[in-house]
């Protein structure tokens, strides 16, 4: 694109510049370009007046789309101004391949990784990784699991945890590294194989396309996508002979689900941390993360200066590129109740949790068999 430039073109670029990074302050704060100034996107326009005409500028987002957008709106009024493609994604990937130069300096790297795991955040992660483990019996003698990543936070961690577990648990099961590749942008996939190659995970990749399907889709494609992409890990999970699918569904996940079944669906229904499939016999889901708080996922991935993707879908790409896909969302309002709850109250999200181990049947009006079967208190009354 016309004003739109990789970093390496920026390295090249020997003049005097300007490197602005446009995201909000506290992602900013986490981590941008050595150098850059922080323009937060929604404060740019009162940062106009220091914005020089005489050097070349380059903008930093998230994804780099919306500085490509900036771009297209500056460079009429007389500024060269450049958005750097794959936004602060295209930043970590090139930093990534020059570690990769260097094996030692990534070898240190991945120890400090998962010495993190086991050391740093062993309370938080580590134990209750092992905790769900035992108290949801996950795991049995001679499961094969596929271990499924979509390149976030959580399927990533979970995908290191699972190796730590192989390497100082009881070894009594298999695991493949699942990733499926549903139609993700280029920057998307490098980016997943790029940490994936960081932190020494044996990824194997297939193709769904299944992004192809739910752009089509007029109605509900987050919940066709979903669908999708949970039968696609089914069917390639069953050719390679596993018995189970682990996803990283977090605590966070678990009370949100359950807050947004009430008030959004009319229902209590919760994340079950295993459940068997109802399409797939003999294959089971496991949620291993089940216990992890996702806060303590995000101080896990800031710790160890890792970047990782959010939701990669097209219809959402949009929402990515300022800065996450839940804006907007009904989840993220749950999100935002919660935080006002726990302000109050700090053993709300404790309390969500066991809400739905603690059901008295005897206050029940009505509910369902997992087969659909409706029942009313009537029924023994």
């Amino acid at each position: 694109m016309r004003y739109s430039r990789r970093i390496e073109d920026m390295l090249s670029d020997t003049r005097d510049k300007m490197i602005i990074d446009i995201r909000s302050e506290e992602d900013f704060m986490k981590g941008s370009y050595p150098g850059a100034m922080n323009f937060p996107e929604d404060k740019f326009d009162s940062h106009i007046t220091d914005l020089r005409k005489d050097i070349p500028i380059y903008l930093i987002c998230y994804s780099g789309k919306r500085s490509l957008e900036i771009c297209s709106e500056l460079n009429p009024r007389g500024y060269e101004i450049y958005s750097i493609h794959g936004g602060i994604h295209g930043c970590y990937l090139h930093f990534n391949k020059e570690r990769s130069r260097d094996p030692e300096a990534a070898a240190l790297r991945r120890r400090n990784i998962e010495r993190s795991i086991i050391k740093t955040y062993r309370s938080e992660l580590w134990s209750r990784f092992t905790r769900a483990i035992k108290n949801y019996e996950l795991i049995k003698d001679g499961d094969r699991i596929a271990v499924c990543i979509s390149g976030g936070k959580d399927s990533m961690l979970m995908a290191k945890l699972f190796q730590e577990l192989e390497r100082h648990g009881k070894k009594n099961f298999e695991a493949v590294y699942l990733v499926m590749d549903p139609g993700y942008n280029s920057i998307n996939l490098e980016t997943i194989m790029s940490n994936a190659a960081l932190m020494q995970v044996p990824v194997q990749v297939f193709e769904s396309r299944i992004f192809d399907v739910v752009d089509a889709a007029a109605d509900s494609p987050c919940y066709l996508c979903a669908r999708m992409r949970r039968g696609a890990l089914y069917s390639r999970a069953r050719e390679l002979n596993c018995n189970k699918i682990a996803l990283g569904h977090h605590y966070d996940d678990v009370i949100e689900t359950i807050l947004m079944g009430m008030l959004y669906g009319g229902q209590i229904q919760g994340m079950m941390p295993k459940l068997h499939s109802t399409n797939f016999e003999g294959m089971e889901l496991i949620r291993p993360l089940y216990l992890i708080r996702e806060n303590d996922i995000k101080r896990w991935r800031d710790h160890n200066k890792l970047n990782f993707i959010n939701c990669a879908c097209r219809l959402t790409e949009s929402c990515s590129s300022c800065g996450g896909t839940e804006k907007g969302s009904k989840r993220a309002e749950i999100k935002a109740l919660i935080r006002d709850l726990k302000d109050k109250n700090p053993y709300i999200e404790a309390n969500i949790f066991k809400s739905v181990e603690n059901v008295h049947l005897g206050t029940v009006i009505g509910y369902k068999t997992p087969d659909g079967e409706k029942h009313c208190f009537l029924d023994d009354y």
